[in-house]
C-alpha cells in the first residue's frame, strides 16, 4: 500500500485521462492521494475530485507563486477547510526563486495560512524554495508547531529538515530524489527518520526516473519509494508501510486495512 501525499489532479494534464490515472494508481498499489490546492478560484475543482472518489483527499490554500490573487483571510480558509474531505491547509510557504522584489506579501500570506491551520485544526502543507531561513523563521514566529504538517517536495539541507521536524513536521520526498544529480538530497533521505517521512509525486511535475521529462502521475510515487528503499538498504514494503502510516496519522484519517 502506497500513498501519494501531494499531487494536482485538477491540472489540465489530467483532464482527458482521469480514469486512466486512477487505474494506473490501482495497478501500482497506490491506494490514496491528496489533491492539493494552489489557488482558491480552482479549489472547487480540487474538492469535486475528492468528493467523487473515496480514496482522494483535498487541501485548501494559495501557492506562494501566485502573486495576483485577491486578499486572503484566515476565516475564509477555515470555512473552506471545514469540509470533511479537506484534510490540510496549503500549499503555502515562501518561494524566492521565481519572484523577486519586495516579497512581504508572500510572508503575510504564509502567516495567514499558519493561523488558519491552527484555527481549523488541520495541518499545513509547506512549499519552500530559495527561502528556507525565512520559512523556518515565520513558522517559529507563528507557532506552526501547534498544528504541524509537511514540508512538501523537500530539497533543503538536513539542518532545515531537523528544524521543521522539531516543530512536528514531516519531510516529504518527490521524484527529485531519483535524479542522479540530487546527491545531497539522497543523503538527507538516508538520514530522515522513517517515522517522519512522506512520499509524493507533485504530479504532473517532477516525474521520477525512469519517466523524467514526462508527465508525472500518482502511480509513479512507487519509484520514489523504491529509491528511498535502495538508499537506506531496506525493502520497498518497509518504506510503503511507514510512509502510508505517517500519511494517515498526519492528516488524522482512519487507516484502511491493507
Amino acid at each position: 500500500m502506497l500513498v501519494d501525499s501531494h499531487c494536482h489532479l485538477n491540472f489540465p494534464e489530467f483532464a482527458t485521462n482521469m480514469d486512466g490515472v486512477l487505474q494506473s494508481m490501482r495497478e501500482n498499489g497506490v491506494t490514496h492521494a491528496l489533491c492539493v490546492s494552489v489557488t482558491l478560484d480552482k479549489f472547487p475543482e480540487v474538492l469535486a475530485i475528492a468528493e467523487a472518489h473515496d480514496h482522494i483527499y483535498a487541501s485548501v490554500g494559495v501557492h506562494p507563486d501566485y502573486e495576483d490573487m485577491p486578499p486572503l483571510a484566515a476565516d475564509e480558509l477555515v470555512r473552506l477547510a471545514h469540509h470533511p474531505k479537506v484534510v490540510a491547509i496549503g500549499e503555502t510557504g515562501l518561494d524566492y526563486f521565481r519572484l523577486t522584489g519586495d516579497l512581504e506579501w508572500q510572508r503575510d500570506r504564509f502567516r495567514t495560512h499558519i493561523r488558519a491551520a491552527i484555527q481549523s485544526g488541520k495541518p499545513l502543507i509547506i512549499h519552500t524554495r530559495s527561502a528556507a531561513e525565512d520559512t523556518i523563521r515565520v513558522m517559529q514566529e507563528e507557532g506552526a508547531a501547534k498544528i504541524g504538517g509537511v514540508m512538501h517536495c523537500f530539497t533543503e539541507s538536513l539542518e532545515v529538515a531537523e528544524a521543521a521536524m522539531d516543530m512536528g513536521f514531516y519531510i516529504s520526498f518527490s521524484g527529485i530524489v531519483t535524479f542522479k544529480n540530487a546527491v545531497a538530497l539522497k543523503e538527507v533521505a538516508q538520514k530522515i527518520p522513517l517515522e517522519r517521512m512522506l512520499i509524493e509525486t507533485d504530479s504532473p511535475y517532477l516525474a521520477p526516473v525512469p519517466y523524467r521529462g514526462k508527465t508525472n502521475q500518482p502511480a509513479y510515487v512507487k519509484h520514489v519509494a523504491e529509491e528511498i528503499a535502495r538508499l537506506r538498504g531496506i525493502t520497498l514494503e518497509v518504506v510503503a508501510e511507514a510512509t502510508t502510516r505517517n500519511f494517515f496519522q498526519l492528516f488524522k484519517l482512519p487507516q484502511p486495512c491493507s
